[in-house]
């Protein structure tokens, strides 16, 4: 392997992002550096953990790696050049944004803001989440856009969305007739947005796509899930206590509950589509699918797993019934099945056991 390019530079300054959740994250701000073929002059911190490992001082000369040969990062200092009597770099106690008082979770290394329903970064990290492709794909909307539509205070959250006028929207920069046409066209379209869609994009802690779906698979309609208990949730597959805290953390905040209901007047929606089982032929076993098929994708064969009432789990235990192999399947995971003495089938022998 080649050994990791690392250049040195002058730190200038550090700064303090807020993100969607209110988590906060440290940049240093670095004197221009050129480092695997582009010029570097921020690098992420991470957090406090990091300043304080890096003892990291003003004014200090630093070294800096591409993580993975893309994020640049501090690895080191070089406390040879540390001027005399330089400060320690101290992480902030107050949100750069609103002045909150920031809040570190016992056990986690972030700071947080609280303050997600004022500070402006959270509530238009939120809405930017809302909006993207993996979540309710909005047209003629942007990051841009968002920021416009905040500073005017024409929305506070993603339910403002959709109250929206083309008077409003035309009254800002940039927008035309087609450009607002296009925008509350796609907030119309973005309605038919399956209900795992809009969970994913009401930006709950720790619930991301595949906790949306699970979600969404189990309880059907949101107010099932708002309804759950704790244990409910934790029996949930793919909902570990951490996630299942932070679902039962988010709906008993009553702006939360106020929230979806002017989303469910608004017309999104909130209940899963019954899908329907093919047949239950697969019902009660556990298959893991491996390899490169013929006829059909893998998440092709995985659908038609759920639809015939199997369960997909991504790796080999004594619990897995059966191993869908397809070609160049790892040979650790057959040695591990054949170990185990589970059923190995090829793409042809599921397909007729499904009778496709």
């Amino acid at each position: 392997k080649y050994k990791t390019e690392r250049v040195e530079t002058e730190l200038k300054s550090v700064s303090y992002q807020v993100g969607r959740t209110g988590a906060i994250t440290p940049v240093a701000n670095l004197d221009p550096v050129y480092l695997g073929g582009t010029t570097v002059k921020r690098a992420s911190l991470h957090n406090a953990e990091q300043i304080e490992k890096l003892d990291l001082h003003e004014g200090d000369f630093v070294f800096v790696e591409k993580g993975g040969e893309i994020i640049p990062k501090i690895v080191d200092v070089n406390a040879d050049k540390r001027v005399e009597n330089a400060q320690t770099i101290q992480f902030i106690a107050n949100c750069p944004d609103c002045s909150s008082e920031l809040v570190k979770e016992e056990g986690g290394a972030q700071h947080y803001c609280l303050n997600e329903k004022k500070c402006l970064p959270q509530v238009k990290g939120k809405i930017e989440h809302f909006i993207s492709r993996r979540a309710m794909n909005i047209d003629g909307l942007g990051a841009e856009t968002i920021d416009s539509l905040v500073e005017a205070e024409f929305i506070r959250n993603i339910a403002d969305l959709y109250s929206l006028s083309y008077e409003q929207v035309l009254s800002m920069d940039r927008m035309a007739d087609k450009s607002v046409r296009n925008l509350l066209d796609g907030l119309e379209a973005s309605k038919g947005m399956p209900f795992e869609k809009v969970l994913f994009g009401l930006g709950i802690r720790f619930v991301g796509e595949t906790v949306s779906k699970k979600l969404a698979k189990a309880f059907l309609t949101i107010d099932a899930i708002i309804a759950a208990s704790y244990e409910e949730l934790v029996d949930t597959d793919e909902i570990g206590e951490k996630i299942a805290l932070s679902i039962s953390e988010y709906f008993q905040d009553e702006d939360h509950i106020v929230l979806i209901e002017q989303l469910k007047t608004a017309g999104l929606c909130f209940e899963k589509e019954d899908e329907g089982l093919d047949s239950e032929v697969l019902a009660g076993l556990s298959i893991v699918i491996s390899g490169t098929f013929n006829q059909f994708s893998r998440e092709e064969i995985k659908k038609m797993i759920e639809m015939n009432g199997g369960k997909n789990v991504s790796s080999i235990s004594k619990k897995t019934s059966i191993l869908v192999a397809g070609e160049n399947m790892g040979p650790s995971k057959l040695k591990k099945a054949t170990d185990l003495n589970i059923e190995i089938i090829n793409e042809e022998a599921f397909l007729n056991r499904i009778n496709k």
